[in-house]
C-alpha cells in the first residue's frame, strides 16, 4: 500500500484566517501532513471585541482567541516566536529565537502595524494600536493610574480617524468617564482629541455613516481636528507631550495613541515575495503569492490583486474557509478554487456605551442598543465557534 509523502504545512501568525483554518484542520485533518503554527503569543485578540474590552464591556479572555487550544485541537506543534525572514530557496521560515522551520507549503497571516516611522517623535512617544498586547499593557497602566488619581486632569490624543481610531476614542472615553462618575469627579477632567489628516472622519466610508459618527463624537465632547496632519510629537516634561501639526496647531496631552494607515513589517520586503507599495503580500484569487505559489497569505498582510479591499477584520474572517480549502487542495494535488470577497460589507461600529452604528454601502442606522445586542451576538457566536 502506497504511503502518503510527509508534507510540512507551516502557518506563520495567529490572525483570524489562521484561527479558523486551525479549527477546520482539527475537524478534518489530512494523513501525512505535519501542521505547525508559529506565532508570538499563545492567544490573539479578536478585533470585533477589542474596543468593547477597552470600554470595560468584555474581559480579556472573552475577546482573545486561545491559539494554544486551537493548535492542540489541530494536532499542530506551537512555536511561540516571531518570524523575521524567509529563505524561499531552502523553504525555511527564519525565526527570532529558534532554528529555521522547514515548510513545503507556507501560509502567512500576521496582520499589520500602524505606520509611524515618517513622523518624528511618534516611535518614541506614541503608543501604536498594534501590537495589541503592547496597547493593552499601556491601557491597563493608564486605567490603574486614573483609578488612583481620578481628580487629576487627563488629556488623550488619538491620531487616525478611521474606524479603529473612532472606536478607540469612544471606548476609552466611556470607560474613563465611568471611573470619574464612580469617584464623583467632573467628567470635564477627561479630554480626548481625535486627529485625522482627511477633511472627513472615516474617509473610506459613505457620507451617511460619516455624518452619524461625527455627530456621536461631537455630542460626546470628543474634540475633532479634521484636515490636520500631525508632523511631530515632542516631550514637554515627564508628564506632558506636545502634538504638533503642519498647520501650526499644537495640543498638549498626557498620552498619544497611534491608529493610522496600516503597514507591513519590514522583513517582508527582504524576501522575494511580490508586495505592494505598503509591503503587503500580493496574492491572486486563490490566496497564493503572485510569485511563489507554495506561499499563501490572508488577512491584513495580504492584498488581493484582482479584488483590493480595506484592511478590515471582516475580510480576514471570510478568508478563513477558502484558505483552508485551498491549502488542503494543494496538499492533495487538486485544482485550487478562486475566492472573490464581497464588495459591500456590513460594518458595526461600537460607540463604547452598549450602542452601535450599522452601515452597509449607502445604508446607515444610527447608534442603538439593539444594534449593539446584534453585534454582541455575532461576536460571541464567532468566539464560541473557536472555543474548541
Amino acid at each position: 500500500m502506497q504511503q502518503n509523502v510527509l508534507k510540512d504545512l507551516v502557518l506563520v501568525g495567529g490572525g483570524h484566517s489562521h484561527a479558523i483554518a486551525l479549527r477546520m484542520f482539527g475537524m478534518k485533518s489530512l494523513p501525512g501532513v505535519r501542521l505547525t503554527l508559529i506565532t508570538p503569543a499563545s492567544d490573539t485578540p479578536y478585533s470585533g471585541m477589542l474596543p468593547g474590552h477597552i470600554a470595560g464591556l468584555y474581559s480579556y479572555d472573552e475577546c482573545h482567541i486561545n491559539l494554544s487550544r486551537l493548535a492542540d485541537f489541530a494536532h499542530a506543534p506551537l512555536y511561540i516566536d516571531r518570524a523575521i525572514g524567509l529563505d524561499l530557496e531552502k523553504h525555511q521560515v527564519i525565526c527570532a529565537n529558534r532554528p529555521p522551520v522547514h515548510f513545503d507549503i507556507l501560509s502567512i497571516d500576521i496582520g499589520s502595524t500602524p505606520a509611524t516611522i515618517s513622523v518624528p517623535g511618534a516611535a518614541e512617544y506614541a503608543i501604536p494600536a498594534k501590537p495589541v498586547a503592547k496597547l493593552l499593557d499601556c491601557w491597563y497602566k493608564l486605567l490603574q493610574s486614573f483609578h488612583e488619581n481620578p481628580q487629576q486632569q487627563l488629556k488623550i490624543v488619538i491620531v487616525g480617524g478611521g474606524a479603529g481610531g473612532v472606536e478607540l476614542a469612544l471606548s476609552m472615553q466611556a470607560h474613563l468617564q465611568k471611573i470619574l462618575i464612580v469617584n464623583q469627579q467632573p467628567v470635564q477632567n477627561l479630554e480626548i482629541h481625535l486627529f485625522n489628516r482627511h477633511q472627513e472622519i472615516l474617509p473610506h466610508y459613505h457620507f451617511s455613516v460619516q455624518r452619524q459618527v461625527k455627530q456621536v463624537l461631537t455630542n460626546r465632547g470628543i474634540k475633532l481636528h479634521l484636515g490636520e496632519f500631525v508632523s511631530q510629537i515632542t516631550q514637554i516634561n515627564e508628564e506632558l507631550l506636545a502634538v504638533k501639526c503642519e498647520s501650526g496647531l499644537v495640543v498638549e496631552c498626557h498620552k498619544v495613541f497611534w491608529v493610522t494607515q496600516a503597514s507591513a513589517p519590514d522583513w517582508l520586503r527582504t524576501t522575494e515575495l511580490a508586495t505592494d507599495e505598503q509591503g503587503f503580500i500580493l496574492v491572486n484569487d486563490t490566496l497564493q503569492s503572485q510569485t511563489h505559489p507554495q506561499v499563501f497569505a490572508a488577512g491584513d498582510i495580504a492584498t488581493m490583486v484582482n479584488h483590493p479591499r480595506p484592511k478590515a477584520g471582516v475580510f480576514a474572517v471570510r478568508q478563513g474557509k477558502p484558505l483552508f480549502d485551498n491549502l488542503q487542495r494543494m496538499i492533495l494535488g487538486k485544482p485550487l478554487k478562486p475566492y472573490i470577497p464581497q464588495q459591500q460589507y456590513l460594518s458595526l461600529i461600537g460607540t463604547g456605551d452598549k450602542r452601535a452604528i450599522a452601515t452597509k454601502g449607502a445604508f446607515t442606522l444610527p447608534p442603538h442598543r439593539l444594534i449593539w445586542c446584534w453585534k454582541d451576538w455575532i461576536d460571541r457566536r464567532f468566539m464560541q465557534r473557536l472555543s474548541v
